[in-house]
């Protein structure tokens, strides 16, 4: 583990080197040749030589890395890893109906050679917004928050969402609706399906996937997929491919890139199919995007869950970041759960696969609907109704809060 805590420091320096020369800009407009070495170095540690690169319209560059030299085999506890290009257990939605309002993740038709894995290239500036938003409090997703831990000196999470648990499972399965939520550059807006585990806070871990609306880490208002996870609570955590450990096994679905289009309030309704889900032969976890495997975090880096062997608890719903200094950004469409569908943002098609393989649909009284603030943002459970909203949580607001 300590050369995964050194590449982790490393970052952290570099970031400080970064930061310090921004803010001495005045004296020096650029970085001195020793910072800009650390920097090259850092950058050239995350970003492994590519067989072919794509630059698309928005501006993103995507890599072809090879399977066996992408950046999650740096980690300490994946060495000796055997890559997995597929899981040897799936659940019964990874066959199913991939249904209407589905969409085409990458508009521009991108697809890595066979052998090779798709990954968004990180660049100088992404570091400096990464780090940027850090220094503000703001360090990635939080799916187990309690109003308790919530807040920070320099901003405040807001949460609308419906838990399943405690209970031992080994998948979730949600189909996120998409929208394009207006905030400012300081702010973020999430949609997530969500598990976490662990027996006691402190070795808390979670993986939380969805859409995200991050101007400043990303330098646009485009909403983009994601994939986040956590171990030891919230004092550790990355985004899927800018650290050692998610091991990417698609060549045509990159995690990081622009989901187009978005929803429309009383119009078309756009929506991704994305299910988390354990490996029971093998134990590791699985992202999949529609029937497609994006990747998976091997089994050996979660302690908590090797020791229950199974996650403990699923989220379904919203989140939203603010400076403590403005007012709250919405979630969702901006829109109450109340309006309904073609207004109000949701997640359909809610489903767990028990640690025997076995899928359900959660019971009403096994869901709990969780809101951080609800003169702001609300959630709403539908599990009464007819297909396809059996089954359903409505969620979001205006925002609109301050402190």
């Amino acid at each position: 583990m300590a050369s995964f805590n050194h590449f982790v420091l490393l970052i952290l320096l570099t970031i400080t080197l970064i930061l310090s020369a921004e803010a001495t800009k005045e004296r020096r407009a650029i970085p001195s040749k020793a910072e800009m070495k650390e920097m090259e170095r850092l950058l050239k540690a995350i970003n492994k030589p590519a067989l072919k690169s794509f630059k698309t319209k928005h501006g993103d560059i995507f890599d072809c890395i090879e399977i066996h030299k992408q950046l999650a085999f740096d980690h300490p506890l994946l060495k000796n890893h055997s890559v997995q290009l597929k899981p040897t257990t799936v659940p019964e939605w990874i066959t199913g109906n991939n249904g209407s309002g589905s969409f085409d993740l990458l508009q521009e038709g991108i697809s890595c050679p066979d052998g090779t894995v798709i990954v968004k290239r990180t660049t100088m500036q992404d570091l400096m917004h990464a780090q940027r938003l850090k220094s503000m409090g703001f360090d990635g997703p939080r799916p187990f928050l309690k109003e308790s831990n919530n807040t920070n000196l320099n901003g405040k999470f807001y949460f609308a969402t419906a838990d399943y648990g405690p209970d031992r499972f080994g998948g979730v399965k949600g189909n996120i609706n998409v929208w394009k939520p207006k905030i400012l550059q300081d702010q973020v807006s999430i949609a997530y399906v969500a598990v976490s585990g662990g027996t006691i806070e402190e070795n808390l871990a979670s993986i939380s996937v969805g859409w995200v609306v991050n101007p400043s880490m990303y330098s646009g208002d485009h909403v983009r997929l994601y994939a986040y996870w956590t171990t030891h609570g919230n004092m550790t955590g990355c985004y899927a491919t800018s650290c050692p450990g998610f091991v990417q096994v698609s060549k045509t679905i990159p995690v990081s890139a622009i989901l187009q289009p978005s929803s429309i309030y009383n119009g078309p309704q756009y929506e991704l199919r994305l299910s988390l889900f354990q490996d029971r032969v093998k134990g590791d976890w699985w992202f999949a995007f529609k029937d497609e495997n994006v990747g998976y975090w091997p089994a050996s880096l979660f302690k908590s869950w090797r020791e229950s062997n199974s996650a403990n608890h699923a989220f379904w719903g919203g989140q939203v970041y603010s400076p403590v200094t403005e007012k709250t950004p919405p979630m969702g469409s901006g829109h109450w759960p109340g309006e309904g569908f073609h207004k109000a943002a949701f997640i359909s098609g809610l489903q767990i696969m028990d640690s025997y393989g076995t899928v359900f649909n959660p019971e009403s009284g096994t869901v709990k609907v969780h809101e951080s603030r609800r003169n702001c943002y609300r959630a709403r459970y539908v599990h009464e109704v007819a297909m396809p909203w059996k089954k359903s949580v409505f969620y979001g607001g205006p925002g609109g809060c301050i402190g």
